[in-house]
């Protein structure tokens, strides 16, 4: 699979870790693999809320889901906006209804999207292609 592949167990719940009951900066940073700068920008973008002893910041359970799904959001070309307003429907209170419909919505537009990019990037190699084709023809003449 490539590098840029999603793969599909990526949209499956994170695993809890019922061996803590918080999780450092440092944690969270290595276990998945973002810089304690990202971490403070999801913060401040409002998109995570860890609790701060002293200056240390501490990360509960809830903030290292919402690290998953904002991480797997971007992957995928999610903006934090969208990737934002699908994790706060965590909290509507229905059982995730809500969430799931609105992330099914969001995800099956994403793929329309890039489904239509990519008719548009098979065009422009074709045409490319014959472009090509038509240079090297041409040369071949001379």
């Amino acid at each position: 699979m490539p590098a840029t592949a999603f793969p599909i167990e990526a949209l499956a719940p994170i695993e809890p870790r019922p061996d803590r009951d918080a999780f450092s900066i440092s944690d969270l940073c290595a276990e998945f693999s973002v810089t304690p700068r990202a971490l403070r920008f999801y913060e401040d973008e409002g998109l995570i809320a860890p609790e701060r002893r002293g200056t240390a910041r501490i990360y509960s359970h809830r903030d290292r889901a919402r690290l998953a799904w904002i991480l797997r959001g971007k992957r995928v070309g999610f903006s934090l906006g969208e990737i934002k307003e699908m994790i706060d429907l965590y909290d509507v209170g229905d059982g995730r209804r809500v969430q799931r419909q609105v992330t099914l919505e969001r995800c099956l537009d994403r793929i329309q999207l890039l489904e239509n990019q990519k008719q548009d990037i098979d065009a422009h190699i074709a045409e490319l292609q014959q472009f090509v084709a038509l240079l090297k023809s041409s040369d071949s003449e001379h």
